[in-house]
């Protein structure tokens, strides 16, 4: 028999897993709970004493517990939401030889050293809680979120409104010091098979984790080993409250040792963003200065430029770097060959906290190709893809004159909770309503993962609401990248109308 324990995140005790935890009893698994010391519920007192330490001693207890009745036959599975990671971690690292399998419940596997708040997304809490780390205040609770606060923790997409009254209602401090203690493992849990379980509307899908697999981040590698499986959620990041039947379901499967397995770097075929350009186009020269490429066209007199700037995040020392990518070039001598120079770039987007300098690497690439003397500096064209597209809000908020198009390929246009990004600065959905009547060009693709598709439909429902001059080139068939996976004609044909309408715009 599988017996899975459950252990809850930050706020939340027991009561989270009810509906889920009995489904699992109706299909003949056993269904624990840990209650977490000083997580229990409404007046649950806490005190300076509660650590990491002291939940991961809770989970243990419940461990032994559930050993010693089941016996030793028993497959225990482990289940970790949110915080509830690092207790499972610490109890797994002490009972390996128990458990059969731990499952990540839309949260990242916690790292030997680092502790619990390393992992809380909203950026002010970190500051907050860790301004407090060492002084008078580290004993004492974070305050549980008001009802409409929860969506700093994450996304609550899917939760009725009852629920989240009363997961409001039930909701206890979270004790200070079992954000700051460091997690500490000896590895011996290391070689336990995993199951990652993403919510896509919180802002995680597979797609986005093999992504990163294949740009070789260096955090993400392990988990193409075999031993690793996922599966994901069309929903926020507290499925036991919004999808507690198919949660049970992919808790049941995840079990037996199903779901999906990442491709590891190296296999038979490139990743996606090495393979080539679906368009075939000619050798041009390129000119190299600083970040910054030129890919200049035959033609006389300064002439217009479209830069072109890449998602991500993209890990530091990728190589080869984002500008030699295939796709970036290949836009890159399409704009040159009809008679615009093209221009590629390197930004500093390497992690979600990195939006500002990125946006600062993308200003002065701008101004660089704006004083060249062989661009028209009052005809600039931006044309960003995927991550990228947050960095446009600062041109949609005051567009200045001399910017005479915004194109957006798949690009992402909102955030999520989950991703941490809590600057609002980088939000075009809002910016749009400062854009006038700058042309905006948006490629949007029909089989967009979920996460990234949202926040396309809701910035064309606020660009229309606004009256902003927006055109879409639609792709039904094509994915995300669909320029190097997708070499259909439907995808080439997008990729010319795009570029036309684009240099439309600026040879006006």
């Amino acid at each position: 028999m599988t017996e899975f324990i459950l252990v809850s995140g930050m706020f939340t005790g027991p009561h989270v897993w009810e509906d889920t935890a009995s489904r699992l009893a109706v299909a003949g698994a056993g269904a624990h709970t840990a209650a977490l010391t000083g997580l229990g519920g409404p007046g649950s007192a806490t005190t300076d004493h509660i650590d990491l330490d002291t939940h991961i001693e809770d989970v243990l207890a419940l461990i032994d517990s559930v050993s010693a009745e089941a016996g030793p036959d028993a497959e225990i599975v482990l289940v970790g939401h949110d915080y509830g990671v690092h207790p499972v971690l610490g109890a797994a690292d002490r009972r390996a030889e128990r458990i059969g399998r731990i499952v990540f419940l839309d949260t990242g596997p916690g790292q030997d050293g680092a502790p619990a708040l390393a992992a809380v997304p909203d950026r002010s809490v970190r500051e907050e809680v860790a301004g407090r780390a060492g002084g008078e205040g580290a004993g004492r609770d974070l305050a549980a979120p008001a009802r409409d606060e929860w969506q700093r923790w994450g996304s609550t997409a899917g939760i009725p409104g009852t629920v989240l009254d009363r997961l409001t209602a039930l909701a206890s401090p979270q004790p200070l010091r079992t954000l700051l203690q460091p997690l500490r493992l000896t590895g011996e849990a290391a070689s336990l098979p995993v199951t990652g379980v993403l919510c896509q509307a919180n802002g995680s899908s597979i797609e986005m984790v093999q992504r990163r697999v294949d740009l070789g981040d260096a955090a993400m590698l392990p988990l193409a080993d075999p031993k690793v499986s996922f599966f994901e959620l069309p929903t926020g990041h507290w499925p036991m409250l919004s999808l507690p039947a198919e949660l049970a379901e992919v808790l049941l499967r995840a079990a037996t040792g199903e779901g999906h397995r990442l491709t590891p770097p190296g296999s038979a075929q490139s990743p996606a963003h090495l393979r080539p350009f679906l368009l075939d186009l000619p050798e041009l020269p390129r000119e190299r200065t600083g970040n910054v490429d030129l890919y200049l066209p035959e033609a006389e007199g300064p002439r217009p430029a479209v830069v072109f700037v890449h998602g991500g995040p993209v890990p530091a020392g990728v190589l080869p770097t984002p500008r030699d990518w295939p796709t970036l070039k290949g836009y890159a001598r399409y704009a040159a060959t009809e008679g615009a120079v093209g221009v590629t770039l390197d930004h500093r987007l390497h992690d979600m906290t990195d939006y500002q300098r990125a946006a600062e690497d993308v200003a002065a690439a701008v101004e660089r190709v704006r004083a060249d003397p062989r661009v028209d500096a009052d005809r600039i064209a931006l044309w960003f893809f995927s991550g990228g597209g947050l960095i446009a809000a600062d041109w949609l908020r005051q567009p200045p004159a001399w910017l005479r198009c915004l194109a957006a390929s798949y690009p992402v246009l909102a955030s999520h909770p989950g991703w941490g990004l809590v600057d609002s600065r980088f939000h075009p959905v809002d910016a749009v309503a400062g854009a006038g009547t700058l042309p905006i060009l948006i490629t949007r693709v029909g089989r967009e993962s979920p996460e990234i598709a949202v926040t396309v439909e809701e910035f064309l429902t606020a660009a229309e609401k606004c009256g902003a001059d927006v055109e879409v080139v639609d792709v039904p068939n094509g994915r995300h990248a669909f320029e190097t996976l997708d070499p259909t004609e439907e995808s080439r044909g997008a990729v010319r109308r795009a570029m036309r309408s684009v240099l439309g715009h600026l040879m006006a």
